[in-house]
């Protein structure tokens, strides 16, 4: 019996993933790459590519290496925790070497179309249509995997800023930022605070006269830098920190990470407090900015009402005079132009049963992977995505009834609209561990934690307080990986490795103290675990 052909479109992380998760399911994956090298947003460039993601030279990714990797292939433990963009794409490649995922990508290949096949309501089927150096190709797949990721079109809403034809200084999207030195001696705004903004801003307040932080609604600022020095998404990705949330409810959990966040500077005095609260809104992460705001370097400032030809006024009525350069950190949309009826995107809002498979096909054939805005890692979510969809593309698992995915959809969005603020930015949300244990589950790969309380009691304490890390879903059910146990087991070694660059007396006098207190911990967690029971 012929392989099943699946159409993977994007060689970026969730393409290369989604590669390898037809392999493990004995799919056969094309996939077809606009560019000329793997790595999507992650790949720098001078120059941006149309139609592909950009970023400058400097970014650091916001997640650490624990809870970004790939499920089955850690990352090395002498790379940083947080990991320069080269960094991130040695990793890749690494990743294609090791399971060797270059001969399944076809390079400078545009996907012009992708149309249901006649008969498609049987065969499930699609002609993919695409341009390789200026020749056409058509082929038919029994399925197709969108990887194309919604870091590509830039957001310039020029509209909502009047006078902005006028202004006489240079004026862009972040997508088109590479470096600060053009800025040496300038007066610059920035407006925008999301990740960008606020990266861009701290970045070119090391050579410009002067950066203005603009913002309509201000934003929370969350570390990389955690208690005690760990990666704060390793501390707060956790289970028993998710349960936690689950049971004192939004408003108590969010009470408690603002006074957090307040504790290492008033928000308020740095005037960048927003009006909604903490979880109700994608956070800024940025360890840097507040610095800079102290030494005056970055202003921050409220929404741009309009320009003149060297100035910008505020909505407070104050103005700042002799500006350069305005750069717009406004964010993306997405779209999937060649996919015409399949799937319709209206304002950045797309109807995805479970954020992957459009609910109004009659064969389950086509999924979108990597759709999604997490508090956390996209990589490990995306991969499990793939898993999933492969299986549901070998039909070994099904999906519900139009009807009842519609109305999950419809659950989720109203859900997503009630929690954050009206933005175009917050149409893809989703938690990192309630997302991964739901498909986990679907997956068949979730693990058993009350099993594991017997069974492997060492194991399941480090499942239930520990970081959720992408390896958890690798220990059990189809896809497991012998190395599962060791490498969860060892995540506090790989945190620590990278950062001992210098050799230091360990203090044994501690070691007591942490010993009982990891026995408290022990008997409170198989209290927890019997109270569950």
């Amino acid at each position: 019996m012929n392989k099943r052909r699946v159409a993977v479109i994007g060689a970026g992380a969730s393409g290369l993933s989604s590669i390898k998760c037809c392999l493990d399911e004995g799919l056969e994956p094309i996939c077809f790459e606009r560019t000329g090298d793997i790595g999507g947003l992650w790949r720098y460039q001078e120059n941006p590519e149309e139609g592909r993601a950009s970023i400058y030279k400097s970014v650091v990714i916001n997640t650490s290496k624990e809870m970004m990797c790939f499920s089955d292939y850690p990352i090395p433990d002498d790379f940083p925790n947080y990991m320069h963009n080269s960094h991130v794409l040695e990793y890749f490649r690494m990743y294609a070497k090791e399971f060797d995922l270059l001969k399944y990508i076809r390079f400078k290949s545009t996907v012009c179309s992708v149309k249901k096949q006649p008969g498609f309501s049987t065969s499930g089927q699609w002609e993919v249509i695409t341009e390789h150096e200026g020749k056409k190709e058509a082929a038919v797949f029994d399925a197709v995997m969108v990887c194309t990721g919604h870091h590509t079109n830039a957001h310039l809403p020029l509209e909502s800023f009047p006078g902005i034809e006028k202004f006489k200084g240079q004026y862009f999207h972040s997508r088109d930022y590479k470096n600060p030195q053009e800025f040496i001696g300038k007066r610059v705004i920035v407006i925008g605070i999301g990740n960008s903004g606020g990266d861009l801003a701290v970045e070119i307040s090391h050579t410009a006269k002067q950066v203005f932080l603009s913002t309509r609604r201000g934003s929370w600022i969350l570390n990389r830098v955690g208690n005690h020095g760990y990666p704060a998404d390793v501390l707060f990705s956790s289970r028993f920190m998710y349960l936690l949330s689950k049971i004192c409810g939004q408003s108590v959990t969010s009470a408690f990470l603002e006074k957090r966040m307040n504790e290492r500077f008033d928000h308020e005095m740095f005037g960048l407090k927003p009006k909604h609260r903490v979880l109700n809104q994608h956070p800024t992460v940025n360890d840097e900015l507040p610095n800079r705001i102290i030494s005056g370097l970055v202003k921050v400032k409220g929404n741009v009402k309009e320009f003149t030809e060297t100035a910008a006024i505020f909505e407070d009525g104050s103005k700042e005079d002799d500006i350069d350069a305005v750069i717009f950190a406004t964010g993306y949309s997405f779209a999937f132009p060649f996919l015409e009826d399949s799937v319709k995107v209206v304002k950045n809002k797309v109807s995805l049963y479970k954020k992957v498979f459009p609910p109004n096909l009659e064969k389950p054939t086509l999924a979108i992977i990597g759709l999604i805005q997490p508090l956390g890692a996209i990589m490990p979510i995306a991969e499990l995505q793939g898993r999933w969809a492969t299986q549901v593309f070998k039909g070994l698992k099904t999906l519900p009834s139009q009807s009842e995915m519609m109305a999950e959809i419809t659950k989720s969005q109203e859900e997503m609209a009630k929690r954050y603020v009206e933005s175009q930015r917050h149409t893809i949300q989703g938690d990192y561990i309630e997302t991964m244990e739901d498909i986990a589950e679907m997956v068949g790969v979730r693990p058993n934690l009350l099993s594991l309380t017997f069974t492997d009691p060492k194991l399941a304490y480090q499942l239930f307080f520990g970081p959720c890390t992408p390896v958890h879903y690798r220990l059990q059910g189809p896809g497991k990986w012998d190395g599962a146990r060791k490498t969860i087991l060892t995540t506090e070694d790989r945190i620590r490795k990278a950062l001992k660059t210098r050799a230091i007396e360990k203090d044994d006098s501690m070691a007591s103290t942490i010993t009982l207190g990891r026995f408290v911990l022990a008997i409170v967690f198989f209290a927890i675990i019997m109270a569950y029971v």
